[in-house]
């Protein structure tokens, strides 16, 4: 009995202990390098975000973030490496739609729940996905597209990266009305190399990858897949009104910053505060808006409501296209 008691006094000890030492960490933070772990290829829209975000919280901070980039597995092994580390706030993960939504979907044994395994930061950007082709063979317009895929039926490819964007792909064959090869790629980057040379037809990229090669005279932009405003190309029209096809879902990505679940609050709230100070900045907003990147930063309870609101409706895109092969 004696002994049993001297061990819950100690551990009760240990606990008092520690719960200053937790307050003095969160206060302190951060005091050395914080690592940001990106689930795709360097270049992406997730990559550039993490760059932005990390260099200018290096300056304000005046530690070392680094950028560590994790692709493969739809994001799944970058999640699970995350949700398995220290949740100490030096280690913090930008999680798309496809690790937080599309993945518990589409996998049946997911190594990571996206709702427990995280602590949630913050917004960081919401994309918008663009129909593209090569300028200087590629259709001029959605309905030469269409036209071309309707003629060659099966023969044409159409390229995609995320979840999100392949079923895009795949909804906008299907409500246009042909057949065509979808292409699945890890990243923007074997995107771009895909549609220049000819490997494949056409092709759903983000506007961060896709807007310097636009600008650069390489990509053709056929129409975006959103009725949301582009103010980088605001004569650019929604393929739903450039194809005259019903209201099909939008196919845009997000990017998020996360951690580990069990970071203290005070660290989540000071990361929080941190994206929006940064976001606040007319400069960077300026510097992102050029990358084709738009800034949306949130609170930890905003980005948990909008992760369940996306999961819901793309349950409901799934159930009623369950026909659609996304391949892997």
């Amino acid at each position: 009995m004696v002994t049993l008691f001297r061990s819950a006094a100690l551990a009760l000890l240990a606990l008092a202990m520690a719960v200053p030492a937790l307050a003095q960490n969160a206060g302190d933070y951060p005091n050395r390098t914080i690592r940001i772990v990106v689930p795709f290829p360097p270049g992406g829209p997730a990559d550039l975000i993490a760059r932005f975000v990390g260099q200018k919280m290096s300056e304000d901070f005046g530690q070392p973030v680094v950028i560590e980039n994790r692709a493969g597995g739809n994001t799944a092994p970058a999640a699970q490496a995350v949700a398995r580390a220290t949740p100490d706030g030096y280690t913090l993960f930008t999680p798309m739609d496809t690790t937080m939504v599309m993945n518990p979907l589409v996998m049946s044994n997911l190594p990571y729940d996206p709702l427990k395994d995280f602590s949630l930061i913050s917004l960081l950007t919401k994309n918008m996905s663009l129909i593209v082709v090569r300028a200087s063979d590629g259709p001029k317009t959605i309905k030469e597209l269409i036209a071309k895929a309707k003629a060659n039926p099966g023969k044409l490819n159409m390229g995609a990266g995320t979840i999100t964007s392949r079923l895009g792909a795949l909804l906008f064959a299907k409500e246009a009305g042909f057949d065509a090869q979808l292409v699945p790629f890890k990243g923007s980057a074997e995107i771009s190399q895909a549609v220049l040379s000819g490997t494949v037809d056409f092709a759903l990229d983000s506007t961060g990858t896709a807007l310097p090669l636009i600008r650069g005279g390489q990509y053709r932009a056929l129409a975006k897949y959103s009725t949301r405003p582009l103010p980088q190309m605001p004569d650019l029209v929604s393929v739903n009104e450039a194809a005259g096809l019903p209201d099909i879902a939008e196919s845009a990505t997000w990017i998020g910053l996360t951690g580990p679940a069990g970071m203290p609050p005070a660290i989540v709230e000071k990361l929080t505060r941190k994206v929006a100070s940064i976001y606040a900045d007319p400069a960077m907003a300026d510097r992102l808006e050029k990358a084709g990147i738009t800034p949306v930063a949130s609170t930890p309870a905003e980005f948990d409501a909008f992760i369940r609101s996306e999961s819901e409706r793309w349950a409901k895109v799934f159930k009623d296209n369950n026909h659609l092969k996304l391949a892997d």
